[in-house]
Protein backbone atom coordinates (compact mmCIF):
# COMPACT_ATOMS: atom_id res chain seq x y z
CA UNK A 1 0.00 0.00 0.00
CA UNK A 2 2.58 2.02 0.41
CA UNK A 3 6.11 1.50 -1.18
CA UNK A 4 4.84 2.18 -4.70
CA UNK A 5 4.00 6.16 -3.41
CA UNK A 6 8.06 6.17 -1.62
CA UNK A 7 9.60 4.82 -4.63
CA UNK A 8 7.80 7.85 -6.77
CA UNK A 9 8.35 9.81 -4.32
CA UNK A 10 12.35 9.11 -4.01
CA UNK A 11 12.28 9.19 -7.83
CA UNK A 12 10.61 13.12 -7.82
CA UNK A 13 13.23 14.53 -5.29
CA UNK A 14 16.25 12.59 -6.41
CA UNK A 15 15.80 12.23 -10.53
CA UNK A 16 19.28 11.45 -11.36
CA UNK A 17 19.72 8.18 -8.36
CA UNK A 18 19.32 4.86 -9.12
CA UNK A 19 16.99 3.44 -7.11
CA UNK A 20 16.58 -0.10 -5.66
CA UNK A 21 14.07 -2.21 -4.09
CA UNK A 22 14.76 -5.32 -1.36
CA UNK A 23 11.79 -6.81 -0.51
CA UNK A 24 13.85 -9.78 1.38
CA UNK A 25 10.83 -11.76 0.97
CA UNK A 26 8.91 -9.11 2.77
CA UNK A 27 4.72 -9.44 2.64
CA UNK A 28 4.94 -6.22 4.84
CA UNK A 29 5.01 -2.65 3.97
CA UNK A 30 6.74 0.23 5.27
CA UNK A 31 6.29 4.24 4.60
CA UNK A 32 8.33 7.43 5.83
CA UNK A 33 7.67 10.88 4.59
CA UNK A 34 11.33 13.22 4.70
CA UNK A 35 13.07 15.31 2.27
CA UNK A 36 15.93 13.13 0.53
CA UNK A 37 17.69 15.73 -1.23
CA UNK A 38 18.56 17.86 2.39
CA UNK A 39 19.96 14.51 3.80
CA UNK A 40 21.91 13.94 0.30
CA UNK A 41 23.48 17.70 0.65
CA UNK A 42 24.68 16.56 4.13
CA UNK A 43 27.01 13.81 2.83
CA UNK A 44 28.20 16.16 0.27
CA UNK A 45 29.02 18.47 3.13
CA UNK A 46 31.21 16.20 4.11
CA UNK A 47 29.63 13.82 6.98
CA UNK A 48 30.25 9.99 6.71
CA UNK A 49 26.15 9.48 7.85
CA UNK A 50 23.34 11.37 7.96
CA UNK A 51 20.52 9.47 9.99
CA UNK A 52 16.73 10.60 9.66
CA UNK A 53 15.62 10.95 13.07
CA UNK A 54 11.70 10.61 13.82
CA UNK A 55 11.88 11.36 17.47
CA UNK A 56 12.69 14.99 17.41
CA UNK A 57 9.49 15.14 15.13
CA UNK A 58 6.11 13.40 15.15
CA UNK A 59 7.19 9.48 15.91
CA UNK A 60 5.73 9.51 19.39
CA UNK A 61 2.33 11.38 18.26
CA UNK A 62 1.95 8.79 15.31
CA UNK A 63 3.19 5.64 16.67
CA UNK A 64 0.40 3.98 18.33
CA UNK A 65 2.65 0.82 19.42
CA UNK A 66 4.25 1.75 23.41
CA UNK A 67 6.45 -0.51 23.62
CA UNK A 68 8.38 0.31 20.36
CA UNK A 69 8.30 4.11 22.01
CA UNK A 70 9.84 2.25 25.55
CA UNK A 71 12.51 0.28 23.24
CA UNK A 72 13.58 3.09 21.24
CA UNK A 73 14.25 4.99 24.84
CA UNK A 74 16.00 1.83 26.02
CA UNK A 75 18.22 1.58 23.45
CA UNK A 76 19.17 5.22 22.38
CA UNK A 77 19.82 5.55 26.65
CA UNK A 78 22.00 2.59 26.70
CA UNK A 79 24.12 3.40 23.41
CA UNK A 80 24.98 7.02 23.99
CA UNK A 81 25.99 6.24 27.95
CA UNK A 82 28.51 3.50 26.97
CA UNK A 83 29.69 5.86 24.03
CA UNK A 84 29.41 8.95 25.24
CA UNK A 85 27.49 10.39 22.29
CA UNK A 86 24.25 12.53 21.99
CA UNK A 87 22.11 10.69 19.02
CA UNK A 88 18.48 11.16 19.35
CA UNK A 89 17.52 8.17 16.81
CA UNK A 90 19.75 5.21 16.96
CA UNK A 91 17.09 2.29 15.68
CA UNK A 92 15.79 4.48 12.31
CA UNK A 93 16.63 3.08 9.12
CA UNK A 94 16.16 6.02 6.98
CA UNK A 95 20.08 6.78 6.27
CA UNK A 96 22.63 8.42 3.83
CA UNK A 97 26.09 7.58 3.37
CA UNK A 98 28.98 8.70 1.53
CA UNK A 99 31.00 6.56 -0.48
CA UNK A 100 34.19 5.31 2.36
CA UNK A 101 31.39 4.32 4.41
CA UNK A 102 29.69 2.12 2.53
CA UNK A 103 32.83 0.56 1.48
CA UNK A 104 34.23 0.34 4.66
CA UNK A 105 31.60 -0.92 6.83
CA UNK A 106 30.91 -4.51 7.44
CA UNK A 107 27.21 -5.76 7.62
CA UNK A 108 27.18 -8.35 10.18
CA UNK A 109 23.52 -8.08 11.28
CA UNK A 110 20.97 -9.66 8.91
CA UNK A 111 17.62 -7.95 10.25
CA UNK A 112 15.99 -5.17 11.98
CA UNK A 113 19.19 -4.88 14.18
CA UNK A 114 21.14 -3.54 11.46
CA UNK A 115 19.96 -0.07 12.26
CA UNK A 116 21.88 -0.36 15.79
CA UNK A 117 24.82 -1.76 14.23
CA UNK A 118 25.40 0.95 12.21
CA UNK A 119 25.04 3.54 14.48
CA UNK A 120 27.73 1.82 17.23
CA UNK A 121 29.81 1.29 14.61
CA UNK A 122 30.25 4.70 13.73
CA UNK A 123 30.43 6.45 17.12
CA UNK A 124 33.40 3.74 17.43
CA UNK A 125 35.17 5.09 14.68
CA UNK A 126 34.43 8.44 15.63
CA UNK A 127 32.68 9.32 12.22
CA UNK A 128 30.73 12.51 11.56
CA UNK A 129 27.07 11.94 11.70
CA UNK A 130 24.64 14.50 11.61
CA UNK A 131 21.04 14.27 12.32
CA UNK A 132 18.20 15.67 10.10
CA UNK A 133 14.57 15.70 11.88
CA UNK A 134 12.32 13.98 9.01
CA UNK A 135 8.56 13.84 9.99
CA UNK A 136 7.00 10.76 10.53
CA UNK A 137 3.48 8.97 9.51
CA UNK A 138 2.34 5.61 11.34
CA UNK A 139 1.23 2.83 8.79
CA UNK A 140 -2.02 3.93 6.86
CA UNK A 141 -5.55 1.64 7.84
CA UNK A 142 -4.78 -1.55 6.31
CA UNK A 143 -1.31 -2.11 6.20
CA UNK A 144 0.48 -4.09 8.81
CA UNK A 145 3.56 -4.20 10.38
CA UNK A 146 6.03 -7.44 10.01
CA UNK A 147 7.86 -6.51 13.09
CA UNK A 148 7.83 -8.54 15.93
CA UNK A 149 8.23 -6.16 18.91
CA UNK A 150 9.21 -8.77 21.72
CA UNK A 151 11.52 -11.06 19.09
CA UNK A 152 13.07 -7.84 17.55
CA UNK A 153 13.99 -6.47 20.73
CA UNK A 154 15.90 -9.17 22.25
CA UNK A 155 17.47 -9.21 18.19
CA UNK A 156 18.36 -5.52 19.22
CA UNK A 157 19.93 -6.22 22.44
CA UNK A 158 22.13 -8.95 21.55
CA UNK A 159 24.05 -7.05 19.03
CA UNK A 160 24.56 -3.93 21.65
CA UNK A 161 25.73 -6.67 23.62
CA UNK A 162 27.74 -8.68 21.65
CA UNK A 163 28.94 -4.93 19.96
CA UNK A 164 29.81 -3.76 23.40
CA UNK A 165 31.95 -6.79 24.02
CA UNK A 166 33.73 -6.63 20.39
CA UNK A 167 34.00 -2.38 20.84
CA UNK A 168 34.64 -2.04 24.62
CA UNK A 169 36.11 -5.03 25.71
CA UNK A 170 38.06 -3.34 28.45
CA UNK A 171 34.87 -2.02 30.30
CA UNK A 172 32.99 -5.57 29.53
CA UNK A 173 35.77 -7.51 30.31
CA UNK A 174 37.29 -5.83 33.23
CA UNK A 175 34.02 -4.53 34.79
CA UNK A 176 32.85 -8.55 34.90
CA UNK A 177 36.22 -9.74 36.34
CA UNK A 178 35.99 -6.85 38.86
CA UNK A 179 32.78 -7.54 40.19
CA UNK A 180 33.68 -12.03 40.45
CA UNK A 181 37.13 -10.59 41.52
CA UNK A 182 35.47 -8.84 44.40
CA UNK A 183 33.25 -11.73 45.18
CA UNK A 184 35.80 -13.70 45.69
CA UNK A 185 37.93 -11.35 48.15
CA UNK A 186 34.72 -11.44 50.65
CA UNK A 187 34.52 -14.90 50.49
CA UNK A 188 38.33 -15.31 51.39
CA UNK A 189 37.74 -12.58 54.40
CA UNK A 190 35.25 -14.28 55.39
CA UNK A 191 37.63 -17.68 55.54
CA UNK A 192 40.53 -15.93 56.87
CA UNK A 193 38.50 -14.24 59.35
CA UNK A 194 37.18 -17.54 60.81
CA UNK A 195 41.29 -18.87 61.12
CA UNK A 196 41.93 -15.86 62.63
CA UNK A 197 39.29 -16.43 65.22
CA UNK A 198 39.53 -20.19 65.42
CA UNK A 199 42.73 -21.03 64.11
CA UNK A 200 41.23 -23.77 61.98
CA UNK A 201 39.70 -23.53 58.33
CA UNK A 202 36.23 -25.49 58.30
CA UNK A 203 35.08 -24.31 54.99
CA UNK A 204 37.27 -25.62 52.27
CA UNK A 205 35.22 -25.81 49.79
CA UNK A 206 34.62 -22.49 50.13
CA UNK A 207 38.02 -21.52 50.21
CA UNK A 208 38.88 -23.00 47.52
CA UNK A 209 35.72 -21.62 45.40
CA UNK A 210 36.88 -18.16 46.36
CA UNK A 211 40.29 -18.87 44.81
CA UNK A 212 39.00 -19.72 41.71
CA UNK A 213 36.62 -16.60 41.74
CA UNK A 214 39.84 -14.21 42.06
CA UNK A 215 41.77 -15.98 39.84
CA UNK A 216 38.78 -15.87 37.54
CA UNK A 217 38.11 -11.96 37.77
CA UNK A 218 42.43 -11.38 36.83
CA UNK A 219 41.90 -13.60 33.73
CA UNK A 220 38.65 -11.83 32.48
CA UNK A 221 40.16 -8.16 33.49
CA UNK A 222 44.02 -9.55 31.90
CA UNK A 223 41.82 -10.35 28.93
CA UNK A 224 40.12 -6.79 28.77
CA UNK A 225 43.35 -5.35 28.47
CA UNK A 226 44.41 -7.23 25.66
CA UNK A 227 41.66 -7.29 24.02
CA UNK A 228 41.49 -2.95 24.40
CA UNK A 229 44.61 -2.87 23.15
CA UNK A 230 43.53 -4.82 19.85
CA UNK A 231 40.06 -2.96 19.35
CA UNK A 232 42.29 0.18 19.38
CA UNK A 233 44.60 -1.04 16.49
CA UNK A 234 41.16 -2.43 14.55
CA UNK A 235 40.36 1.74 14.45
CA UNK A 236 43.95 2.61 13.55
CA UNK A 237 43.44 0.26 10.57
CA UNK A 238 40.33 0.89 9.80
CA UNK A 239 41.11 5.15 9.88
CA UNK A 240 44.02 3.73 7.53
CA UNK A 241 41.82 2.03 4.91
CA UNK A 242 39.01 4.74 5.47
CA UNK A 243 41.85 7.46 4.04
CA UNK A 244 43.24 4.64 1.56
CA UNK A 245 39.47 4.57 0.06
CA UNK A 246 39.03 8.48 0.31
CA UNK A 247 42.27 8.75 -1.68
CA UNK A 248 41.76 6.14 -4.60
CA UNK A 249 38.14 7.57 -5.30
CA UNK A 250 39.61 11.44 -5.84
CA UNK A 251 42.33 9.83 -7.54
Amino acid sequence: MTIGKVVRDFRAALPDAAIYVYDNNSTGRTAEIAAAPDMVAKVLEGYDMVIGDRLSSTYFQENKRPFHNFGNRLVRGSINHLFGAHVTDIMTGYRAFNFTFVKTYPVLSRGFEVETEMTIHSLNNNLRLYEMPIQYRDRPEGSVSKLDTVGDGIKVMSTIFRMIREYKPLPFFGGLGLIIGIVGIVLCGTVTFEFAKTGVVTHFPTLIGAVMLVIAGLLLIIAGIILDVMAKNDRKTFVIDTNKIAYNKRH
